[in-house]
């Protein structure tokens, strides 16, 4: 099954949340495809830095991450979890991650603005700033009552959830960071981008052939990866002339540039929820930096998925699941 929940974010965006499964029943039959809940203001004050432990995802590195309450404000119904994708991502990429996680949460993904079968921005100003896409998620929460919740972020996504920790602590009780630097980039990688999107073939004339190019021929690749080319097929759409991509791709950089060219230490150091920092060793996150970032973490740990790149929940979904789950468990409890 799957569940489409529009939503409203900043500027009144129609953004499109998903649920993969059943969520565990804990009221009347919700059989509707498609729901709208009521929009609701973001609001809300920062949070502060406090003492914690870090270490690498053991039972003894878990031992006092013990989560507060959940189940939305009411305390009724299971805790949430909130999924985000990175860049050029959608929310169908988590649908594997919100299936075992429906056992014993509420765990819905959302297309951020810009991807998947979110709204693109057509208002003055810049529609694609880091503050707007924290919005966003901030008002998903409020609209679909989750909160307090665990948030699951990879690359940007991961950005946007250590942001929206940083900012609304009474929101997020948990946090997981998939992939994703503190540091910024730098110009000379944004410009590397730039480049890199130019020399797709598109169009593409089948979905075989976008699996392909992204999962063997793309010049970028140092070694074939079949869960990448899955990943761009996700994303493609066809036209007249065949398929390509769903999103502007200078769109997207236009989003890159707030971690091309912006360091987020600040922002993670305020996160006072326990905090997973778990990387695909042959991912894009450094051993090195991975575990500055937990040192950093007021509440840090740290964990690797083996034989993993940068899309690791969808290259090694097994190992994935048994790095997060346990974290979870004890710093997000589905039984209060």
């Amino acid at each position: 099954m799957v569940r489409r929940i529009d939503v409203t974010g900043a500027g009144g965006i129609r953004l499109a949340a998903w649920e993969f499964a059943d969520p565990p029943k804990s009221g009347p039959d919700r059989d509707a495809e498609q729901v709208r809940v009521p929009e609701s203001p973001p609001g809300g004050s920062g949070g502060t830095r406090t003492g914690g432990a870090a270490g690498s995802v053991s039972a003894g590195g878990l031992r006092g991450f013990e989560g507060r309450g959940g189940g939305g404000r009411d305390g009724q119904g299971p805790k949430g979890v909130l999924l985000l994708h990175g860049l050029m991502g959608r929310a169908a990429h988590w649908a594997d991650t919100a299936r075992w996680l429906s056992g014993r949460y509420r765990a819905v993904a959302l297309d951020q603005r810009g991807h998947g079968r979110s709204d693109s921005p057509v208002h003055p100003g810049d529609p694609y700033a880091r503050e707007v896409f924290v919005e966003d998620a901030e008002s998903a929460v409020e609209q679909l009552g989750l909160a307090p919740l665990a948030v699951i972020g990879h690359s940007m996504g991961a950005l946007t959830a250590w942001q929206l920790a940083a900012k609304r602590p009474d929101l997020v009780s948990a946090l997981v960071i998939s992939d994703m630097k503190a540091s910024a980039l730098g110009a000379r990688s944004q410009l590397e981008w730039q480049e890199w999107f130019k020399s797709w073939p598109v169009p593409f004339a089948t979905l075989a052939d976008v699996r392909k190019w992204f999962g063997e021929e793309d010049p970028a690749l140092e070694r074939p990866s079949p869960s990448r080319g899955d990943f761009f097929a996700e994303v493609m759409t066809e036209g007249e002339e065949g398929w390509g991509p769903v999103f502007c791709r200078r769109q997207m950089l236009k989003v890159r540039e707030a971690w091309a060219y912006d360091a987020h230490w600040d922002e993670l150091a305020r996160v006072a929820c326990p905090t997973l920092v778990v990387r695909g060793l042959d991912g894009e996150l450094g051993r090195a930096e991975a575990q500055e970032m937990v040192r950093v973490l007021p509440r840090g740990i740290y964990a690797e998925v083996p034989d993993a790149g940068h899309l690791l929940h969808l290259e090694r979904p097994a190992d994935w699941r048994r790095v997060v789950e346990p974290f979870l468990h004890a710093a997000h409890p589905a039984v209060n």
